[in-house]
């Protein structure tokens, strides 16, 4: 089964990929220090993200674009920036919609493997903070954003009975999601939430500026 999922995530890539551009870049500094990578659209059905992965540790910078109807948007204004982990709430688009000054609504999620092989994570995400993001949609298929923002940081640790029950084919799904990620660009399985690991009690924040994307839209 693992095989035919590896399979089937590396045909989406190639469809999904097979037009970027070397010009697609991001950068941004994270707690203050340069994070660079090349983005990627990521397009499943009508839901779509952008991401930057690097690895070597396994890190993910994700930012979800949407409108006033829960759908992904690249249209050029300026975006407020809510909660990650319940983005397209009634709460969030009502506010949006009745400031009357936001296209639509962002979200932004970052993920930093911090024991190998994916042991342990860092997670950021972003929170109603009221602080915006803004994207320029060129007439050259290029959307630029720009952002900023401070996120809430969790830490995740694999559960003792996944790693105990999970054993040997745990360990290679595992790093059978850490070739995707390197080589495709895909995210997979890089999420900790929900797939066998339990969130620490301590807390911190993680803190974005001058952050940059350009990026050829699919």
């Amino acid at each position: 089964m693992k095989t035919i999922k590896l399979l089937f995530f590396l045909l989406i890539s190639v469809n999904s990929f097979g037009q970027l551009s070397n010009e697609n870049s991001m950068s941004v500094m994270l707690d203050g220090k340069e994070y660079k990578t090349q983005p990627r659209q990521i397009k499943i059905g009508n839901y779509a993200y952008f991401t930057g992965n690097s690895t070597k540790p396994d890190k993910m910078l994700r930012i979800w674009l949407g409108d006033f109807y829960g759908r992904s948007a690249v249209e050029s204004g300026t975006y407020l920036i809510v909660n990650a982990d319940h983005p397209d709430t009634k709460e969030n688009i009502k506010k949006a919609q009745d400031l009357g000054k936001y296209k639509g609504i962002a979200a932004i999620k970052y993920v930093e493997e911090t024991k190998e092989p994916r042991m342990e994570y860092h997670v950021g995400e972003s929170q109603n903070n009221n602080e915006t993001l803004e994207v320029k949609a060129g007439t050259d298929g290029f959307i630029e954003v720009t952002f900023s923002g401070t996120l809430v940081g969790s830490y995740w640790k694999e559960k003792v009975s996944a790693t105990v029950f999970g054993g040997l084919g745990r360990i290679k799904d595992k790093i059978e999601s850490k070739v995707i990620t390197s080589t495709t660009g895909f995210d997979s399985d890089i999420d900790p939430e929900g797939n066998g690991y339990k969130k620490q009690d301590n807390k911190d924040t993680i803190v974005l500026k001058d952050g940059k994307m350009k990026l050829k839209k699919n």
